[in-house]
């Protein structure tokens, strides 16, 4: 069996070159930066949304797999002190020359360079699937962070909807193979070389409840995109943003109606209670506040 390190190091790797080859695939690596007022500028607007109940001007931040750094661009613009950090800096570098974000760093997920409490929260957002080894990851982040760790991220649709994990559990007992036969994408891969790790309520509530945190808050996304120039169009074409905007709000309604989960989960995870007044915000902001039974054997 090959060392499992090796691939872990080969990952990493692959991600590096990634993100310094960008400006060299022909086209602008701060596209999506400088895009503001397309559609695709939207859409990650409205991923960030979800994150100011969270946000206090007189905080520290930091970004993990900040690729661009769109992340911290984002909290700088709400006032956040954050810094910026991915496995490889040469985008960030060019984020920051540009003024596009205030502070990066180069940092590996699985160990990073900072002491304990560090920052007040941790965001990885789109990035926790990438890691070869993500419970490191978080628990790396955990760490560093005083209040909490926030992950946006694509949800396992087989561990919230029952259906699916009855049906998965009958075509296993009969042939394994059937199941990768009617779902193509059982086993997701990205071209830059990672499997795609999905999270779920479920997992995100055993690690905290493994390490004794407190509570644990979650609130889904829906997202739509196709690859179609005319999401990066300015202005936007009114007829396309409608039709992407319905596609959209379908989804809701019928992620709502509890049909179908939500392709995005924003996760936080506490490491103290919040206040009263943040809860409400929380709960206003269409999260699902979890407060968890203390440990009573520890």
């Amino acid at each position: 069996m090959d060392n499992p390190h090796s691939f872990v190091d080969k990952s990493y790797t692959l991600h590096q070159n990634h993100l310094a080859n960008q400006d060299q695939q022909g086209k602008d690596p701060l596209e999506r930066l400088k895009l503001k007022g397309s559609i695709n500028y939207w859409r990650h607007e409205r991923m960030y949304l979800p994150l100011l109940p969270l946000v206090n001007r007189n905080e520290k931040w930091i970004t993990i797999g900040d690729g661009i750094g769109t992340d911290a661009h984002w909290l700088t613009e709400q006032g956040v002190d954050v810094l910026a950090t991915d496995i490889g800096d040469a985008v960030l570098k060019k984020a920051f020359d540009e003024g596009f974000i205030k502070k990066y760093d180069q940092q590996n997920a699985e160990k990073i360079g900072f002491d304990a409490n560090s920052f007040d929260y941790s965001l990885c957002k789109e990035a926790y699937h990438h890691f070869p080894r993500p419970y490191l990851a978080v628990y790396e982040m955990l760490r560093i962070s005083r209040k909490g760790v926030i992950l946006i991220e694509p949800q396992d649709p087989i561990m919230q909807v029952p259906l699916l994990l009855f049906i998965k559990n009958i075509l296993y007992k009969f042939n394994p193979g059937l199941l990768s036969k009617i779902w193509k994408n059982q086993y997701s891969f990205e071209e830059v070389g990672n499997y795609v790790y999905k999270v779920s309520e479920r997992e995100i509530e055993k690690i905290a409840m493994g390490i004794g945190l407190p509570a644990i808050a979650f609130k889904g996304i829906n997202d739509y995109y196709d690859g179609s120039a005319k999401m990066n169009q300015i202005p936007p074409d009114a007829g396309y943003f409608n039709k992407v905007k319905r596609k959209i709000s379908f989804r809701d309604r019928l992620c709502k109606w509890g049909i179908i989960p939500y392709r995005l989960l924003v996760c936080v995870i506490f490491k103290e209670a919040v206040s009263p007044e943040q809860l409400k915000a929380l709960e206003q902001a269409g999260y699902q506040y979890i407060q968890l039974p203390p440990n009573p054997y520890a």
